[in-house]
């Protein structure tokens, strides 16, 4: 880390001598939309070792923020009421925010916390109650959503480094351990995840990931392990049935985003459609097939992860009937072409 600044000077305000500066960094939405923000958080607190960089959060995010060594302090949202989450946020003796993402209601928070540098993107409403306001234009897709996040902290040091590690997530093997001696794991484990809590514009039927499941179930020194979200009880029973007697492994997620991100760690390809999961795959280091929707705006030009882009392959599944049986086969072929790779 560089040396710690004797003062940080915001456009024409001095912050604060010394160099300590609390930071607060909004993104209180879904788990991959914080995921977004991961790159943020990291190059804030390696601008100067003496950052508090403080983290407002969803509360299904909370253990994951907390695990992160480059994030001080943990805001959960957990209330809709302005008034408590405005408590919340004076209570941090906040200098400057971040928020990449914002609504009105936290918007409104950090007015009356009377934060002196609130800073967010130039949309919505709730621009009024920021007094940064930094025009970027995201539905351009000039760059990822992680990348534009980034570049809002240049909008607090202009002379800030952008660069991050990859992967950028680290578990211990613990985890990992406990679930292979449960479920008699002993090979690489290429995993499919079929659900998507409805945070996709696309994705394939369950029956086609039971396809795609046979094809890397052809080669026994793999193991092959589906998984389910908590809340996705019925598409666990669809796929038991249909897999009948299989040595395929389904696994339903169990514990916090932090016990399911070590799994993934280990895991050597994560196969599903561009949701959380994927992104938490990714910047846990794990190699990954993800499919978009056929668009801009759910393209993986405005998706990707922050994980190795080397590591990340993508397909955008058409909507048009003969255009998504094309993309499938070639989903079939890229798959088999992989695996015959090895690990």
């Amino acid at each position: 880390m560089p040396e710690a600044k004797e003062a940080y000077t915001v456009g024409t305000s001095k912050i604060k001598q010394g160099g300590l500066v609390n930071i607060l960094v909004v993104r209180n939405d879904k788990l991959g939309d914080f995921i977004t923000a991961l790159p943020t958080l990291y190059v804030l607190k390696h601008y100067n070792p003496a950052n508090r960089i403080i983290a407002l959060v969803a509360p299904l995010n909370r253990k994951l923020a907390q695990s992160c060594d480059f994030i001080d302090e943990v805001i959960v949202d957990d209330s809709p009421d302005i008034l408590e989450l405005t408590f919340k946020i004076k209570r941090a003796n906040i200098d400057a925010s971040l928020t990449l993402f914002s609504n009105t209601r936290v918007a409104i928070a950090q007015f009356l916390a009377r934060i002196p540098i609130r800073i967010a993107p130039a949309t919505k409403m709730a621009q009024i109650f920021y007094n940064r306001r930094i025009k970027q234009r995201r539905s351009r897709v000039e760059m990822a959503e992680f990348e534009y996040n980034l570049e809002l902290s240049r909008a607090l040091f202009s002379d800030i480094s952008l660069d991050f590690p990859k992967p950028l997530l680290h578990f211990s093997q613990d985890n990992f351990q406990k679930f292979c001696a449960e479920y008699g794991i002993t090979k690489p484990v290429v995993a499919f995840h079929p659900g998507f809590g409805g945070s996709s514009d696309a994705n394939w039927t369950l029956e086609e990931y039971i396809t795609l499941v046979s094809i890397v179930t052809e080669h026994e020194a793999i193991d092959v392990v589906m998984t389910f979200g908590p809340d996705e009880e019925t598409l666990y029973t669809e796929a038991k049935s249909l897999l009948g007697e299989s040595r395929v492994v389904l696994y339903r997620s169990q514990g916090s985003v932090v016990d399911f991100a070590s799994l993934l760690s280990r895991f050597k390809l994560f196969v599903s459609t561009s949701t959380g999961t994927y992104h938490l795959a990714s910047a846990s280091g794990c190699e990954t097939f993800t499919f978009f929707g056929d668009s801009k705006f759910a393209s993986a030009a405005r998706w990707k992860s922050i994980g190795e882009e080397s590591r990340q392959h993508h397909f955008m599944i058409p909507l048009d009937t003969i255009g998504r049986a094309e993309m499938f086969e070639k989903v079939k072929r890229e798959l088999k072409s992989f695996l015959l790779k090895g690990f």
